[in-house]
């Protein structure tokens, strides 16, 4: 008598959204992005599937009071190409947190998604704010410890 196994791929429609808040003051960025990334993916769930959006909605909040460690602060560096001759920016990790906080969580959290049309569909929900306050409490969101 034989067995049949038979492997489960699951589909979108499978998979249920939850919501998640993550409060990133005083953690360290890498540490957190790939916190942020595994949840948007959906790696936590015994349901994954690589070719499929299985993860959940993730919120940031104090995206400004987040730290990077030895002299990053100073040294680190964001580039930007616009196209045109001449057209490199250079962004010190400093200014860009001060001006844009949100900027700098969600660049490091984008780094670690797939390049292709499932990670631009997972990255849009990532949503990062610089203050503690947000507006999605209707979807009573999980807080979750990093």
């Amino acid at each position: 008598m034989s067995v049949e196994y038979s492997t489960k791929s699951f589909v979108v429609e499978d998979s249920e959204k939850k919501w998640f808040v993550v409060d990133a003051d005083g953690k360290t960025l890498g540490r957190l992005a790939t916190k942020v990334a595994v949840l948007l993916r959906g790696k936590d769930n015994p349901r994954f599937t690589t070719h499929n959006d299985t993860g959940g909605f993730v919120i940031v909040v104090n995206a400004g009071k987040v730290r990077v460690t030895g002299k990053k602060a100073e040294q680190k560096m964001y580039f930007h190409y616009t196209g045109y001759p001449g057209g490199a920016t250079y962004v010190k990790y400093k200014e860009l947190l001060e001006r844009k906080p949100e900027s700098v969580i969600e660049h490091a959290v984008k780094g670690m998604l797939p390049k292709n049309r499932l990670g631009a569909r997972l990255f849009t929900k990532l949503k990062v704010y610089a203050g503690p306050e947000h507006p999605h409490k209707a979807q009573r969101p999980t807080t979750i410890e990093i």
